[in-house]
């Protein structure tokens, strides 16, 4: 930290005028300080943990990639059947046969790859910072404006500190989708637990419950549709900044939409969006019948 303020100091002396009268805040160039000292003193963290996330996500890739194309699609037609209705698993099955057809179907199992892998990520930071900040006021104060700011923040900014650390490939798309997806998941924890009903956890303390019991037995339950309903928007911002990640070698669709504008080829284009909306309309479906499903059992 020390080396990050000394760094700052010529930075800040040599900071232009801006015509406002003043010199112009050097915040681009204290950023570049900061990225540059984690990169070189952390860099051999980072690059442990890039190694077990790419394989990982090879591993994962390879397993899908195993199965029969037709074999994957009974199957998670069936899953989608038990889960949702005859409808939904009818358009997923002509949904995925038409995504094979287009000869797309490498690129869509390396895209559900990442968006699995980045979604389950997120939901093992977002959920227990959700209940945080639902519990503790104090925290909810601080985590809320920095839930702002990366929410607001643009998407093709979280690509660029993501190569120094882990260089480019999937495992720097990963990581920016994590950090661009989580904030729903958090938000909708915290609000969903915020919503419980007073009577409900009074109850349960009147009784014995100790405090992990009530947030466990009472509170998650009864907020598990809203929680639901913020991991869906996880899933489908994961599977946008995925596509946005092709940028920086993430593969899947996303490259063929790159390689598409690349080229300047619109139905290639075409093609790979067509296979990201009938990916994105599958999983969406599957969350929000798997929280309706959820949601009626709470009733009786």
């Amino acid at each position: 930290m020390l080396n990050i303020l000394n760094n700052f100091i010529p930075i800040l002396n040599s900071s232009s005028d801006t015509g406002m009268g003043v010199p112009k805040v050097p915040l681009g160039d204290l950023i570049e300080s900061i990225i540059n000292y984690l990169t070189d003193n952390f860099s051999s963290v980072t690059k442990s943990v890039s190694v077990v996330m790419r394989s990982g996500i090879e591993s994962l890739n390879s397993v899908i990639d195993m199965v029969h194309p037709v074999l994957f699609i009974i199957v998670v037609t069936l899953l989608v059947l038990y889960i949702s209705r005859k409808r939904i698993a009818l358009f997923t099955a002509i949904g995925l046969l038409f995504i094979w057809n287009l000869g797309l179907w490498y690129e869509t199992t390396n895209t559900l790859t990442l968006v699995i892998i980045s979604t389950l990520l997120s939901l093992i930071v977002g959920v227990p910072l959700g209940i945080a900040a639902a519990l503790n006021k104090r925290f909810n104060r601080i985590i809320v404006p920095v839930l702002d700011f990366m929410q607001t923040m643009p998407a093709f900014v979280y690509l660029i500190p993501a190569i120094p650390f882990f260089g480019l490939g999937a495992v720097s798309a990963v990581f920016t989708t994590v950090i661009f997806a989580m904030p729903p998941t958090i938000r909708l924890t915290c609000l969903g637990i915020e919503q419980v009903p007073v009577e409900l956890t009074e109850a349960a303390e009147s009784f014995g419950a100790t405090g992990a019991q009530t947030l466990l037995k009472v509170q998650l339950p009864v907020a598990m549709p809203t929680v639901m309903a913020g991991i869906n928007q996880t899933i489908m911002l994961s599977l946008s900044m995925v596509v946005i990640a092709a940028m920086i070698g993430a593969g899947g669709l996303g490259a063929e939409v790159w390689k598409a504008i690349q080229r300047l080829k619109p139905g290639m284009g075409f093609e790979a969006g067509i296979a990201v909306v009938i990916l994105a309309i599958i999983l969406d479906r599957i969350t929000k019948n798997i929280s309706f499903r959820k949601n009626e059992k709470n009733k009786f």
